[in-house]
C-alpha cells in the first residue's frame, strides 16, 4: 500500500546508507521477471547463503564448483527480502520478492554500485590488467601519487590500502559486493585516487562491471590461465 511505502521510504531515510528500497539497487539490471514486491528493504546484499539475514538480497549465482540456486531455499529459510536468480525456484515463500535475471553475476555488480551509491564515479580509479606486473605497477602507482600530496587508495593481491590503513586482502580482484563496499569507504575516508589489480578472471566474473575508470593500464600477455579461459584468444578477449 501506499502508507507501506511511505513508512519504508521514511525508515529508510534515517536508517542512513545502510538500507534501501529494492527496486532502486535494481536500477540498471536486466530484469526478466518479478514475483512479488519491490517495494521491500534491503540492507545486505550477498551470494553467501550463510551470511544470509532479514532484509538481505541473495543474488544465486552458478560458480564454477558449486551452483548458489541450491541455496535459495536456505537462503529464504534465513529470513532474505528478496531472491535474484536466472532460475525461478518451483516453490515461492509469499512475502519473499523473486527477481530472474538474464545474469546473476551482472545483476550482482549492478546491485552492488547502486547499493552503495556509484561510490567509483565520487574518485579516480585506475585499473591495471595483465598476466604480470599488476601488483607493481598498481603498488608504484599508489607510492607515486601518495608522494605527491594525495590521499590514495589501493586493491591488489597483496594487500588493500585506504590511506595508510592496512586491510587484508584474500583475492586479487574482489567481488563486486565488497568492491563497492571498499571504495563507498574510500570516498567516505576523503581518497582522491584509486589503483586496483584487475585480474581477467574479475572481468570475465562481472566483478568490475559498472565502475567507473578514469585510465586502465594493460601490462603484458602470455599463455597463463588457459585452464580458466580455455583459448589463448578468449584470454586477449
Amino acid at each position: 500500500t501506499a502508507a507501506r511505502v511511505t513508512l519504508l521510504q521514511w525508515i529508510i531515510h534515517y536508517a542512513g546508507a545502510g538500507m534501501k528500497l529494492l527496486k532502486d539497487i535494481l536500477y540498471k539490471a536486466r530484469l526478466e521477471q518479478v514475483v512479488g514486491s519491490t517495494n521491500a528493504a534491503i540492507e545486505l546484499i550477498t551470494f553467501d547463503s550463510r551470511a544470509v539475514k532479514p532484509f538481505t538480497a541473495f543474488v544465486a549465482i552458478k560458480g564454477t564448483t558449486s551452483d548458489g540456486h541450491d541455496f535459495i531455499t536456505k537462503a529464504v529459510e534465513l529470513g532474505a527480502t528478496a531472491i535474484i536468480c536466472e532460475t525461478l525456484p518451483e516453490a515461492l515463500k509469499e512475502g519473499v520478492t523473486y527477481v530472474r535475471v538474464a545474469d546473476s553475476q551482472h545483476a550482482l555488480a549492478v546491485l552492488a554500485c547502486n547499493f552503495y551509491d556509484d561510490p567509483s564515479k565520487d574518485l579516480k580509479l585506475v585499473g591495471v590488467t595483465g598476466t604480470n606486473g599488476k601488483t607493481s605497477v598498481a603498488t608504484l602507482l599508489y607510492k607515486l601519487y601518495r608522494s605527491l600530496g594525495y590521499k590514495c587508495g589501493l586493491i591488489s593481491t597483496v594487500e588493500i590500502r585506504i590511506g595508510i590503513k592496512t586491510i587484508d586482502t584474500t583475492h586479487t580482484t574482489p567481488d563486486s559486493v565488497r568492491l563497492n563496499e571498499l571504495l563507498r569507504t574510500m570516498v567516505e575516508e576523503k581518497v582522491t585516487h584509486c589503483f586496483m589489480e584487475v585480474s581477467s578472471h574479475s572481468i570475465v566474473q562481472e566483478r568490475i562491471t559498472g565502475l567507473h575508470f578514469v585510465l586502465g593500464a594493460f601490462t603484458n600477455i602470455t599463455h597463463d590461465h588457459l585452464d580458466y579461459h580455455g583459448t589463448f584468444a578468449e584470454y586477449i578477449k
